[in-house]
């Protein structure tokens, strides 16, 4: 048994197809699929049934290539060890962000690290929170950021920042006389929320406790996976909405005038920083998040939190 053969039933299982993963590892198909053989021979067990097209994992299979995937992460520590002591940070990091974060957090932090980092290869993916926790168990990323806790014992969360929530109400709104809000007083029928996927969705249906309220029927009821499109329904139809605080850097002066922050302790989510338990790449992530959390607004990180309540 050797790393190649790792890598070779591992790229087997992420195209399902011998020839492309062969293509992928820049060998003939011929030697994969000998080499292949041969570490099925030596474990004793069929690790790709070869009669399904696309080509599958058998059961044992797929334990195998999850124990390699692991294998080829902690061999990789060897080089990191080395760079680390060296004063090197290089390599790539795979970060997937959910999309209530990313297009607001991500330019606060991204063009710093770069430049403070030159060596190191960032490739970031928009993500839901339960693409990004498989991701990482799978070892197809290294890191997400999101909203925490999961409650994952496959995963480690380091806390970064709290995010207050808001209200953004249609100009009119009889929210705007007021100057801060409570809960009790959304109107859960005139309430946009995000489709479903989105844990600030979820976030939203807790604060507001729509579980245990009776929406009625209206004539327009929208959902959308985009917080910008959110605001524009908002203010063409009258309607409300809750947003995290980062979406609110960009609005306008008129834009502002419609949002009232809740009575204290006020809603917020907590965003964190999650890796895998068997995660190698530890001064990058620890880079990441220091360059995060210097880019941050006043008063987010954790330990200045006050007065907030996480959903």
């Amino acid at each position: 048994m050797n790393i190649q053969q790792l890598e070779y039933i591992i790229a087997v299982d992420n195209s399902r197809h011998f020839v492309k993963a062969a293509e992928k590892c820049f060998v003939t198909q011929a030697t994969l699929s000998m080499m292949i053989k041969k570490l099925e021979e030596e474990l004793n067990a069929k690790i790709f049934d070869r009669s399904r097209q696309p080509v599958i994992p058998t059961e044992i299979g797929k334990k195998i290539i999850k124990q390699a995937k692991v294998i080829l992460q902690e061999s990789r520590r060897l080089t990191e060890i080395v760079e680390e002591e060296q004063g090197e940070l290089t390599g790539e990091l795979r970060i997937g962000i959910i999309p209530t974060l990313a297009p607001y957090l991500l330019p606060l932090f991204m063009k710093s690290f770069l430049q403070k980092y030159p060596s190191v290869r960032l490739k970031i993916s928009e993500l839901t929170t339960d693409d990004i926790i498989h991701k990482l168990e799978e070892h197809d990323l290294d890191a997400g950021l999101l909203s925490t806790p999961l409650n994952q014992s496959s995963l480690i969360e380091q806390p970064l920042f709290y995010e207050e929530f808001v209200v953004y109400a249609s100009a009119k709104d009889k929210l705007l006389s007021k100057k801060y809000v409570l809960a009790k007083d959304i109107d859960i029928n005139r309430l946009c929320l995000l489709e479903e996927g989105h844990c600030l969705r979820s976030q939203v249906f807790n604060l507001c406790e729509l579980k245990n309220k009776a929406k009625q029927v209206s004539q327009f009821d929208f959902a959308t996976g985009s917080i910008e499109m959110l605001k524009r329904i908002v203010e063409t139809n009258q309607g409300i909405t809750i947003l995290p605080f980062l979406s609110l850097k960009d609005m306008t002066e008129k834009q502002k005038e419609n949002i009232r922050q809740f009575r204290n302790p006020a809603p917020a989510r907590e965003i964190g920083l999650v890796t895998y338990r068997y995660f190698v790449k530890e001064q990058l992530i620890k880079g990441l998040k220091e360059e995060i959390l210097k880019n941050i607004p006043p008063g987010m990180k954790t330990s200045s939190r006050k007065e907030l309540v996480n959903i």
